[in-house]
């Protein structure tokens, strides 16, 4: 009698239970999966599903005998989809948003022009202009035909007055023999305008790139590197109820090592990769300066670097630290943190397939990071890493992964209504939080201060509510913060966006909308009120002073401000200038005055 051919599914499906067990058979019942399927031709979607576990176990392996396996299936998996694409399978599949950057794939999208160059200068021969793409997008063409002629002698003749413009034949006769994409950047680059207008005018375009991943290092399936040691995770992996935040933020500070220039220059390669094979594109992965990127060993295989924005890319205000963690070798997330004086707005987000690798301990130690290099105590989590306008963040029940973490909603109604879940799952396991619920717990921003009493109850231990789970998705409801009347923290109602309003209004009200009357009114009204003369001043620490004119401005009394108050702003003003911001932000942080201005002003609209 024939023997069955196993499912893949089937496989598939122990596999990815497998990865998480632990007990004395596991690993080789781990080998005999992999063999066996191997050894099995899958479909599209069977295929995704082995990739994401391969890379699982390379970042969270279970011992020696694991690592040259799976990079040994890793590195040939270009030609598992070189066999589905030749018997003409549905490569679709590969284009979702948790699936692209595989081997041996494409992939399409509309870059900015920091990101354009770089990717072209990195694989000159894998990357091309989608044409077949653009042509039919209206407002593209429009921005065509205002901004080629400056490349291109004599196209208004055609462009301003013509209907079915042969587009691609004007840019062939402009280019001669070089590639097209690169010759339209470099024409960008070398247009006589700042960075910053350069991207504008290229953005503009809606520029469609399609970029073929081959067998190439960067791609998601490849894009690990070997690290000095590697960590083998013989017991079961730490869990959200495990991790007590404030605990892990009162151990000593991380050490955070400073890298040089070539070694901070290597990690913005590295994280530009990660971003681009994912669809992702962060200010400050794409613009990131490699002259300040540190370097912290966390322990458990955990590496995570960190970096801020040169100065001539700087937010007007706030200071800005991005970073990424690698697992045993392997780019697992992302990092994003934005402040002012001591409070900073934490963006984290671990990439779909390590989601169930120890997130938590993970994020306490991007926290522990980040209170090192900033001095932050009120850590801000937005609303859109809760479930503002994302349906991902609600379906894995994101708010109750802050929340048993110690954070609490910024809002006194949301607070209450937190509350009130917390009963129904404390009362009942298998209640689970409706999304219409979680989506008004979505509304408000989260906020965690390490100098209130919240720490301290959390520190002590907080009750166990049961095994129920608040989403389809989420992890058990284990352990919560308790349930107390509502509390109400400085920067609760504050926002920069509150601050840029004002100051429009203001511009609308007394300088008819005229953005350049504004600017020369206030830098006047605040270099008299503070008695300097910036004719020395650099260039860049001109821009500052013209950026925070526009706030002081609305200061009534800053004229009456103390001789010391005023010298510190001064300093404050100029250091967001300087190499890196973090002096600037913690200078920022011994200004009692202007922090509550900054508050007043930032409060309301």
């Amino acid at each position: 009698m024939p023997t069955k051919s196993p499912d893949p599914n089937d496989l598939l499906t122990h596999l990815e239970a497998a990865k998480n067990q632990f007990n004395p058979g596991r690993s080789a019942k781990i080998q005999k999966l992999l063999t066996q399927l191997s050894k099995l031709q899958l479909d599209p979607h069977q295929l995704i599903r082995f990739h994401e576990s391969l890379l699982f176990l390379r970042a969270l392996p279970h011992g020696p005998s694991e690592i040259q396996r799976v990079e040994n299936l890793l590195n040939t998996f270009h030609q598992r989809i070189e066999k589905l694409r030749a018997a003409k399978a549905d490569m679709s599949v590969f284009d979702d948003f948790d699936a692209s950057g595989i081997v041996g794939t494409s992939m399409q999208d509309t870059l900015s022009f920091d990101v354009a160059k770089w990717l072209t200068s990195r694989i000159p021969r894998n990357i091309e202009i989608a044409w077949s793409d653009y042509w039919d997008d209206y407002q593209a063409e429009r921005a065509r035909g205002n901004t080629w002629p400056r490349f291109i002698p004599l196209l208004e003749e055609d462009s301003d007055v013509e209907a079915n413009i042969p587009w691609s034949t004007w840019i062939d006769a402009a280019r001669g023999r070089q590639n097209a994409l690169a010759w339209l950047l470099n024409r960008f680059a070398n247009l006589p305008l700042p960075a910053r207008q350069q991207s504008e005018l290229y953005d503009s375009l809606r520029l469609p790139l399609r970029w073929n991943l081959e067998n190439l290092k960067l791609s998601r399936t490849r894009n690990w590197t070997t690290p000095r040691r590697f960590f083998f995770h013989q017991s079961p992996l730490i869990q959200r109820s495990e991790v007590n935040l404030a605990q892990e933020l009162s151990k000593p500070a991380p050490k955070l090592k400073k890298l040089s220039r070539d070694a901070g220059e290597s990690v913005m390669q590295s994280i530009r990769e990660i971003m681009v094979v994912r669809y992702r594109e962060l200010y400050g992965t794409t613009l990131g300066d490699p002259t300040t990127v540190v370097k912290a060993d966390l322990g458990r295989g955990v590496i995570m670097h960190f970096w801020g924005l040169p100065p001539t890319r700087r937010l007007p205000l706030r200071a800005y630290v991005a970073g990424y963690t690698q697992k045993n070798g392997v780019p697992i997330n992302y990092i994003e943190a934005i402040g002012l004086c001591e409070w900073i707005e934490v963006g984290f987000n671990t990439f779909y397939t390590y989601r169930q690798g120890e997130t938590a301990w993970i994020y306490a130690q991007a926290l522990r990071c980040l209170r090192a290099l900033t001095n932050a105590k009120c850590i801000s989590i937005y609303p859109y890493q809760i479930g503002q306008n994302n349906d991902e963040a609600i379906e894995s029940g994101a708010f109750w992964f802050y929340r048993k973490l110690g954070f609490r909603p910024g809002r006194p109604d949301l607070q209450k209504l937190c509350q009130r879940e917390e009963k129904r799952i404390a009362a009942n396991p298998k209640y689970r939080t409706p999304a219409r619920t979680l989506r008004r717990l979505s509304e408000a921003h989260m906020f965690y201060e390490l100098n209130r009493k919240e720490a301290a109850k959390t520190a002590g231990g907080a009750a166990t509510i049961g095994k129920g789970t608040t989403s389809s998705r989420a992890a058990k409801a284990a352990k919560l913060p308790s349930a107390s009347a509502a509390e109400v923290g400085p920067w609760d109602t504050f926002s920069a966006r509150n601050l840029g309003l004002r100051i429009n209004r203001r511009m609308a009200r007394e300088f008819s909308g005229e953005s350049q009357k504004i600017r020369q009114a206030s830098t006047a009204t605040v270099t008299q009120a503070l008695g300097i003369n910036p004719h020395r001043w650099t260039p860049l620490q001109k821009q500052s002073l013209e950026n925070w004119s526009l706030v002081l401005s609305e200061i009534p009394n800053l004229t009456r401000w103390t001789p010391e108050e005023k010298h510190q702003l001064i300093r404050i003003i100029r250091a967001k200038s300087a190499s890196t911001e973090m002096p600037y932000l913690r200078q920022s942080q011994h200004h009692p005055r202007l922090r509550s201005e900054l508050l007043r002003l930032g409060s309301t609209v």
